[in-house]
């Protein structure tokens, strides 16, 4: 009993609880000694609370960070990221380098979004410079495609804003519905004709240094009705949400393929109408926006030794093939609407165990966060900053002394390269 995890799950999945089998770890109660604890994110809350939380020893490992709602709460996200593109332009960062018409190069990749009621006169502002633009609100709280609607004239905003139960927004600070608007992709790229969503995993297990995953096997999740950007169809949310939530109650969902197709069909896809340049061109652009998502949050986040974190980010891509950010789930859903979904939900678990508890064994907070290739399963490092640190501190005495140093070669950060001026 002494050498096997303990384990706690407030979760009932089975993806879970057979990974945790498997491993022959023992399952105890959250009044007892546990060492590893895949919780809710309600239940993370308590752990760290000032009053009611309890100082975690270095033989226990949680799965959430304590502040993971900078990047998971839709609306903090945004003020991060909106934040971390200011800072880079203080710095005068290559990063932070605009276009003609004042955008953003390399840091566009949220769609242009407002906080309700904060932002409204900013809102009221943008919508007229484009009057004929389709928007999105959003509950900033919610998931699964609750609370979300479209608007295309500003009386809809007045109209909803009246019928809220209070005569004004609920006011963001306290807590309650507090939503983001953003400028709907009412161009997203259509296969068959309907619109489609990315769903990837990426797991973070420090933030400061920076170490972050990809897992190669997420999946596009499809409207069940062909897309229209008629304003006739805006209430139509088998047209315009991907959520599986919804679509599952939708006449045409398959339930044998669950509307999922695998990323590395959609690359093929790619490449043959596209070409395989194109295809990996998109690619790294999605990794660029994932590590600069992480590195928008990293100073904020609450680092702390005991926590891990498998984030579920959702990306849209448009039909001129540039993705757009639209938010990070910090309990992706590990329920299986398909046996292909099952399977892959089962060894995402399966892989994000063997890197954070290395050979099954009690965890140590003080362990070197770095595991053996063979252990990552279908994970890749996408970015792994102490590395990213020590090559360029490598190349700057290498280009001082000559070049005596011989490069390690390490994969990582120079495996997803945009382009030179990108990882800077």
């Amino acid at each position: 009993m002494a050498g096997r995890v303990k384990w706690v799950t407030d979760i009932e999945k089975s993806v879970l609880i057979n990974n945790f089998e498997k491993r022959e770890w023992v399952q105890v109660t959250e009044n007892e000694d546990w060492n590893f604890y895949w919780m809710s994110i309600q239940t993370i809350r308590n752990v760290f609370s000032v009053d009611t939380g309890y100082r975690l020893s270095d033989d226990q490992m949680v799965n959430h960070f304590p502040n993971h709602y900078e990047l998971t709460r839709k609306d903090l996200m945004i003020k991060n990221i909106k934040r971390y593109r200011k800072e880079l332009e203080k710095e005068s960062s290559p990063l932070a380098e605009k276009d003609e018409n004042g955008k953003y190069i390399y840091l566009d990749f949220v769609p242009v979004t407002f906080m309700l009621p904060a932002d409204y006169n900013l809102f009221v502002e943008e919508f007229r410079k484009n009057p004929s633009s389709t928007w999105i609100m959003k509950p900033c709280g919610k998931a699964q495609g609750k609370g979300i609607f479209l608007i295309n004239k500003l009386s809809q905003i007045k109209k909803w804003s009246r019928d809220s139960r209070t005569s004004t927004f609920v006011a963001a600070s306290s807590g309650k519905e507090a939503y983001v608007i953003s400028l709907y992709i009412d161009n997203p790229l259509l296969i068959g004709g309907k619109k489609f969503d990315l769903r990837l995993y990426v797991l973070v297990t420090t933030y400061r240094p920076l170490k972050c995953y990809m897992y190669k096997l997420g999946f596009c999740r499809f409207c069940t009705v062909k897309y229209t950007p008629s304003t006739s169809e805006l209430d139509n949310m088998f047209v315009h949400l991907t959520n599986v939530a919804i679509q599952k109650h939708g006449d045409d969902y398959n339930h044998v393929h669950g509307g999922k197709w695998t990323v590395s069909n959609l690359r093929l896809y790619l490449e043959s109408t596209r070409g395989k340049e194109v295809t990996n061109r998109l690619f790294d652009q999605i990794h660029w926006i994932v590590v600069q998502s992480l590195k928008a949050v990293a100073p904020v986040m609450n680092n702390d030794k005991h926590c891990f974190e498998c984030y579920g980010y959702d990306i849209i891509i448009d039909d001129k093939l540039k993705p757009w950010l639209i938010e990070v789930n910090a309990s992706p859903s590990l329920t299986s609407s398909t046996a292909n979904d099952r399977i892959l939900k089962y060894n995402l678990i399966n892989d994000t165990l063997n890197i954070v508890t290395p050979n099954g064994d009690i965890p140590d907070c003080r362990w070197n966060r770095s595991p053996p290739r063979e252990a990552m399963g279908n994970y890749q490092v996408l970015y792994d900053e102490e590395q990213a640190q020590n090559e360029n501190a490598e190349r700057d005495l290498r280009s001082r002394s000559g070049p005596s140093l011989g490069s390690k070669g390490i994969k990582g950060s120079a495996a997803v390269r945009p382009t030179a001026a990108t990882w800077k």
